[in-house]
């Protein structure tokens, strides 16, 4: 499989389509508006027709040059490309601001490569031995692991729990429309045809992703126009010298760790990895008042932590299905298109895909190393793109990805009628990747539960008895409570904070 999948992956069409998608990732990932989830939902549809290996590469390269790419506005223009860059704007910014730009961008592009090579290597020795324990699950258990899965929905619904929940719900009920898994009943169609074989997750990616976000850049091009005042740089090498990176090598291995824990853990995401990364090295730092004045140490912690998350977030998703972020989550639509069920089987019955994967990240990481290092000066141009020139392309892209992946113009409806639902989402302040995260694992909760409750004749005792279901419920349980006790505290403190502002107002 090993030999199989080098073969795959070193064909010439293969390395283009690596080499194609880290550029383009770099592109998506430097420009405000525009996100690593764009690219990859964007050039989904394309990968229909390619073979596994090549669609996988491609996404692959989108991935890892979307992520990395972040860090050239969150430097030039102090506005994160991406949310994962959002703590690399702290140091990064004030660097450009005093002329130390160029730097600051070498040291992000080379901690970048360190960061998802450290992260590839955990997933090569993590997702096997993941796997071997995966293979003792059952249906129960897989419902367990579906249900521990959902909870992820309490954590990414930021401080409202019940606008999470909502759009969860909301993304489980669209899973059901069409035939039920088990006995193919059609449910939910209301008469039309079209809805028999139900909603195609690339279309509610697109629409929820692309559309809304091009629609909500559309909206704010003015506000967004005026912050692009580029900053100028210089720049040899790498920017540090070799004490410098020897110096700063645990730093890049202590946030590239966090990193990949970060990214294990599901619904987490590359911005808490930075944040956090960034967090734990200003608190071991010996001059952490430096920091947020423009000092390499924070971002070498955020670029390693969220490209670390990159092979971290793969683990969850090859082994048992679950994504660990909205990447991974489209991801996975992808795997599912090549026909491939991501399990603790995945090695036995697409071993030559995953090794394919692990091979195709790591040469996306030298093309991200390599091309966004020599690219930077056309790639920090592109920064000057007028929007209305972007925009338009960009949707019409949307729609001819849509229709390409059934040959549906009701595909294409689709793509608006889940934009304006993003749209939707946006203006009442409600989390979107719940409702993508429901969908998802919608159909594995209902398929699981019904197999279990066939084996054992219609016995709900099975999910307690059952040592790996009940293990997952229970924490299912206690993720549940002290996510809503957090956000409990949260609130109180929120109000307690507005009491005093509002009693100190009345006294002024």
């Amino acid at each position: 499989m090993i030999a199989t999948a080098l073969a795959n992956v070193f064909n010439p069409m293969c390395l283009f389509l690596i080499w194609f998608g880290t550029i383009i990732g770099i592109i998506f990932g430097s420009i405000p508006g525009l996100s690593a989830t764009m690219a990859v939902v964007l050039f989904l549809p394309l990968t229909f027709s390619m073979e596994p290996t090549q669609g996988l590469a491609l996404l692959v390269g989108l991935y890892m040059g979307g992520i990395s790419g972040g860090l050239i506005s969150a430097i030039l223009l102090k506005i994160p490309g991406t949310p994962s860059s959002i703590s690399t704007v702290f140091d990064g910014g004030p660097m450009a601001e005093k002329g130390e730009a160029g730097r600051a961008l070498g040291v992000g592009i080379l901690y970048s490569f360190i960061g998802s090579i450290l992260g590839i290597v955990a997933l090569m020795f993590i997702g096997p031995a993941l796997a071997k324990v995966c293979l003792l699950f059952s249906a129960a258990d897989y419902f367990g692991v579906a249900v521990f899965s959902l909870t992820i929905i309490a954590a990414l619904s930021g401080k409202d729990l019940m606008k999470g929940l909502y759009a969860g719900l909301i993304g489980i009920a669209l899973s059901m429309v069409g035939m039920a898994p088990i006995d193919a009943v059609v449910r939910y169609t209301f008469g039309n045809y079209q809805l028999m074989s139900g909603f195609d997750i690339t279309v509610l990616l697109i629409g929820v992703f692309a559309v809304t976000d091009i629609i909500m850049t559309g909206f704010g091009r003015r506000g967004l126009s005026n912050r692009l005042q580029q900053k100028k740089y210089h720049l040899k090498g790498y920017g540090l010298s070799v004490v410098e990176f020897i110096q700063q090598l645990p730093n890049a291995i202590i946030s590239s760790v966090i990193g990949v824990a970060i990214g294990i853990l599901p619904g987490i995401g590359g911005s808490t990895a930075g944040l956090m990364a960034y967090t734990a090295e200003k608190s071991r730092s010996k001059y952490p008042e430096k920091f947020g004045t423009g000092i390499i140490d924070g971002i070498i912690a955020s670029e390693s932590a969220n490209n670390a998350v990159i092979g971290g977030s793969m683990v969850p998703l090859l082994c048992m299905g679950i994504p660990g972020n909205t990447v991974a989550a489209i991801f996975l639509g992808g795997l599912q298109v090549h026909g491939i069920s991501p399990g603790p089987l995945i090695y036995q019955k697409s071993g030559e895909y995953v090794y394919g994967i692990y091979f195709a990240l790591i040469v996306a990481s030298v093309c991200m190393l390599i091309f966004e290092r020599l690219g930077l000066p056309v790639f920090a141009k592109l920064l000057d793109i007028p929007k209305h020139i972007l925009l338009p392309i960009i949707m019409v892209m949307c729609c001819v990805g849509a229709y390409s992946s059934n040959s549906r113009v009701f595909d294409v409806q689709c793509v608006l009628f889940f934009g304006l639902l993003g749209l939707f989402f946006k203006y009442f302040k409600i989390p979107s990747t719940p409702l993508i995260i429901g969908f998802i694992l919608g159909s594995m909760f209902e398929e699981n539960l019904r197999q279990a409750l066939q084996a054992s004749h219609g016995n709900w005792s099975i999910f307690v008895t059952r040592p790996i279901c009940c293990a997952f419920l229970i924490i299912a349980v206690i993720f549940c409570f002290f996510t809503v006790r957090g956000n409990m505290k949260a609130k109180r403190a929120a109000e307690a904070k507005g009491e005093v502002l509002d009693t100190a107002e009345e006294e002024g």
